[in-house]
């Protein structure tokens, strides 16, 4: 949601395309299928599709002084055809040619050039500096609609319209006048004929410029869009449709611009695009919420959505798959598994949630926030039933509930492990465990309701009986741990952190039984068990899910797929899914190896 004009609809009306950290997704409309690109090492920061529909182009983000890639997809075969690498740092804007003879990409503001590629040699043509010494950085190109060899880039106070010279190999910039107008340009459309172009500033207004004698026809409106002008999308009936960075979607006719009708969406519109002749349009928000308007009504309809910062825990209702929950900066939110539709939305703003569970008899989510507070809500309305304030100094970072769901135990920031009693009416804190020095990153309970584990940052595992609150035994390793797992035997128990290695210890005595290498790069933040203990899974900053043989310690299988690190992973009840979540944003829904 984040990538501007990253949502496009393919020409052929049947597919939607938008990246996601370093993949790019294509998704059926109509049956909701989705396939995956990979390739990129980082962060995709443009997108874009040639008017055939054949070709699919990406650039992404790299680290600065590195050379940036732009990949070029065949988009029936779903599959790369070349890496075209000049630019430096960052791809800011690609744009293919008319009937598809050129590629025109533009550099970063580190880098400031712009380069026009030959996709069927895949091979640069020539390249230029992108501005003036004078004039500030280009962010968005756009190819003209009829000639091959004309492009128009647009950045900070600075417009130029460009036209290649193939037998010479040189790109020529004509400077556009916009007279006492100084403007940032965010976006930019040319009209099918060639004959003018619009631009969207950040200041909210839209200026229509005369692509031949590069001078500005007309700008509007009088009252400018809130928070600047974000995304542009023209109709073949030269009406302009307008996104803003305050979220609303607006159509605008003749040539004073004023808004004939206008949505409201939430978040900043960072992209449109169309379908068809117009009939329908898309809309993606920095939310990361999809809508789908119907031109003719001028209604919106929300198609699909998710998570807009790093998703930080997820968790299923005992006995049950069809459901999970997941949370992140903002909000809870409750998916449905088969269709992975959003069911449930609980909001509580500017707040971060670290921690989920559900309750056991499932009549509510208890949740963990980065302000001292535990919240408990109710799972099919999600009303809030109860508030513990200050439950810990520096934010709550873990949380468990107890089978007979009475007590609840809860880990903070300052490395405090908290015993609340939780009757129908009242919250009592029936104890405080003072060993960790360090963030509680995870919290097991046994069966039984007698003991727990707490793993924590500090380099200790602690198991607690807490009938009596005292310590039984501690674990030490030179890592942060940042998960642990019983066995379902629970003699047994599982820990891994930041030093990659998967350890199994003794409940008993503490002693350690044995150590894995669990990853050759990162740290490992989210493990689980199945519920007969033959097999474990576990994610980390590597980005893959490994599926290990519990008492061989080998790997059975592997699954590549994020693009974010992995922070938390789940089985689901009867072995059907793995979830995992990660800092990308990004829920991925994994069939369980061997499953039916």
């Amino acid at each position: 949601g984040h990538v501007p004009f990253g949502l496009i609809c393919h020409p052929d009306n049947e597919h939607l395309l938008y990246p996601l950290g370093c993949t790019v997704v294509i998704q059926s409309l109509s049956s909701k299928k989705q396939t995956f690109l990979h390739g990129h090492t980082n962060n995709i920061s443009c997108l874009v599709v040639s008017r055939s529909g054949i070709y699919v182009a990406s650039g992404q983000v790299t680290f600065m002084g590195f050379k940036a890639d732009i990949i070029l997809w065949d988009f029936q075969r779903k599959e790369s055809l070349a890496r075209l690498s000049l630019h430096k740092g960052k791809i800011e804007g690609l744009a293919f040619s008319a009937h598809d003879l050129y590629l025109v990409s533009l550099g970063g503001q580190d880098d400031g050039s712009v380069v026009v590629w030959n996709v069927s040699k895949r091979e640069a043509v020539c390249g230029s500096p992108s501005s003036a010494r004078s004039a500030g950085s280009m962010t968005v190109v756009e190819c003209a609609g009829c000639r091959d060899e004309v492009f128009v880039t647009a950045g900070s106070e600075t417009i130029r319209v460009w036209e290649l010279d193939l037998p010479n190999r040189k790109i020529r910039p004509s400077e556009c006048q916009t007279g006492q107008l100084r403007r940032v340009i965010t976006s930019l459309k040319i009209t099918d004929d060639d004959n003018y172009f619009y631009v969207g500033t950040s200041s909210g207004d839209v200026l229509k410029v005369n692509t031949n004698s590069k001078l500005m026809t007309s700008y509007g409106p009088q009252n400018k869009f809130a928070l600047g002008v974000t995304a542009l999308l023209l109709l073949r009936t030269g009406d302009l449709i307008v996104g803003t960075g305050g979220g609303t979607v607006a159509l605008c006719k003749g040539s004073n611009y004023k808004a004939l009708k206008t949505i409201q969406l939430q978040g900043s519109i960072t992209s449109l695009t169309c379908r068809g002749q117009g009939h329908q349009f898309f809309v993606g928000t920095d939310a990361c919420q999809v809508y789908r308007v119907n031109y003719a009504a001028f209604t919106e309809e929300l198609m699909f959505t998710c998570h807009h910062e790093a998703v930080h825990d997820v968790v299923f209702p005992v006995g049950t798959s069809d459901l999970f929950a997941t949370c992140s900066k903002d909000d809870i939110r409750v998916w449905h598994t088969p269709d992975s539709r959003e069911l449930l939305r609980i909001v509580v703003p500017n707040m971060t949630c670290c921690a989920i569970r559900f309750m056991t008899d499932g009549k509510s989510i208890i949740s963990a926030w980065n302000d001292g507070k535990i919240r408990a809500f109710l799972p099919e309305s999600g009303r809030v039933i109860y508030v513990i304030d200050n439950a810990h100094s520096l934010g709550v970072t873990a949380i468990a509930a107890t089978n007979d769901c009475k007590r609840i135990v809860s880990g903070g920031g300052e490395g405090q492990v908290r015993v609340w009693t939780i009757g129908e009416a009242t919250r009592k804190l029936e104890a405080v465990l003072k060993e960790h020095i360090s963030a509680v990153s995870c919290i097991k309970i046994t069966k039984n309701d007698k003991e727990c584990v707490t793993a924590s940052l500090d380099g200790t595992c602690i198991i607690w009986d807490i009938g009596r609150f005292t310590r039984k035994q501690m674990i030490l390793a030179h890592t942060l741990f940042k998960c642990v797992c019983y066995h379902p035997e629970e003699y047994q128990l599982i820990t891994s952190g930041t030093d990659r290695r998967i350890a199994y210890w003794e409940v008993y005595d503490g002693s350690a039984i044995r150590d894995l290498e669990g990853s050759p790069s990162g740290s490992i933040n989210g493990m689980d068990i199945t519920s007969d203990g033959t097999y474990f899974v576990t994610g980390g900053d590597d980005r893959l899910v490994r599926v290990w043989d519990y008492s061989e310690g080998t790997v059975t299988h592997v699954g590549v797929g994020h693009s974010g690190n992995i922070t938390r992973l789940k089985i689901c009840p009867g072995n059907k899914h793995i979830v995992s979540v990660s800092a990308d944003g990004a829920i991925l829904l994994w069939k369980y190896p061997d499953s039916p």
